[in-house]
């Protein structure tokens, strides 16, 4: 796998990201994460799964400014697999830890968001779904997994207005359990999953399932529908002229950060 780094330490998967400077994720990733993930579940030597990126970047999200290349098969193809990896990753039975490693706005807080309980870097970073002011539509089962952590109210104006949270912010909303000092945020992390690993394998997994069952089955109905608004808009002119200025500052920002 090239967009991430995989070990497995006594029966606990780690998962780094590892694509880029901020782990911007295109389709290729959303296959190598998703075989991983079905990968992993099936496995019965592994126990719990940690995500984590590189210092400063858990994922900067969808690579906007590949995917903006993309033809609309590999469009369809990109949004599709990605809302079945958002599916494999919420219905993982088995203990999975998000360790944040720094920024983490849109598809990376999407991927954090799956996880059974979020450890985030200490610094100035930002968590946070803006999807609709990148001209993004959200779908419900979207909305249903951040409501699950902020509550309907909080996550429906946060959505609407694409709100972007410091860390002190998200721990306070909920969004994140708990804050790390960057050197020991996987041992942060992996304390806290050990402490799910020790408790009966088979209560713990359904128990999960039973209580992420009408999420579930909002991810597993057909998306048809709800991908086709998003292409359509996704291809509209509007939108189009959005993210060629998003992605012309993107592009001046990697060139000054060089």
């Amino acid at each position: 796998m090239s967009t991430f780094q995989l070990t497995i330490n006594y029966g606990l998967a780690i998962v780094m990201l590892d694509r880029g400077r901020s782990n911007a994720i295109n389709h290729q990733m959303v296959k190598e994460l998703t075989t991983c993930i079905e990968s992993l579940e099936h496995d019965n030597s592994v126990g719990g799964l940690i995500i984590t990126g590189k210092p400063g970047f858990f994922s900067s999200g969808i690579d906007l400014i590949e995917a903006y290349e993309y033809n609309e098969e590999q469009s369809r193809g990109l949004w599709t697999d990605f809302l079945l990896l958002q599916r494999k990753l919420v219905s993982f039975k088995k203990p999975f830890v998000a360790a944040i490693s720094g920024h983490s706005p849109a598809g990376g807080c999407v991927l954090a968001i799956c996880s059974d309980y979020r450890v985030m870097a200490d610094g100035a970073f930002i968590i946070g779904l803006n999807e609709i002011p990148v001209g993004i539509i959200v779908p419900d089962s979207v909305f249903s997994l951040y409501a699950l952590w902020l509550g309907q109210h909080k996550a429906y104006q946060f959505l609407m207005e694409g709100k972007l949270l410091k860390v002190n912010e998200a721990l306070e909303a909920g969004l994140i359990d708990e804050v790390s000092a960057p050197e020991s945020l996987l041992t942060t992390a992996e304390r806290k999953i050990r402490t799910y690993m020790q408790l009966n394998p088979i209560t713990w997994s359904q128990s999960k399932l039973n209580l992420r069952k009408e999420l579930i089955s909002k991810l597993s109905a057909d998306q048809t529908a709800v991908l086709n608004n998003m292409l359509e808009q996704w291809w509209a002119p509007e939108t189009r002229k959005g993210l060629q200025m998003l992605i012309q500052n993107l592009k001046s920002k990697s060139t000054t950060a060089q």
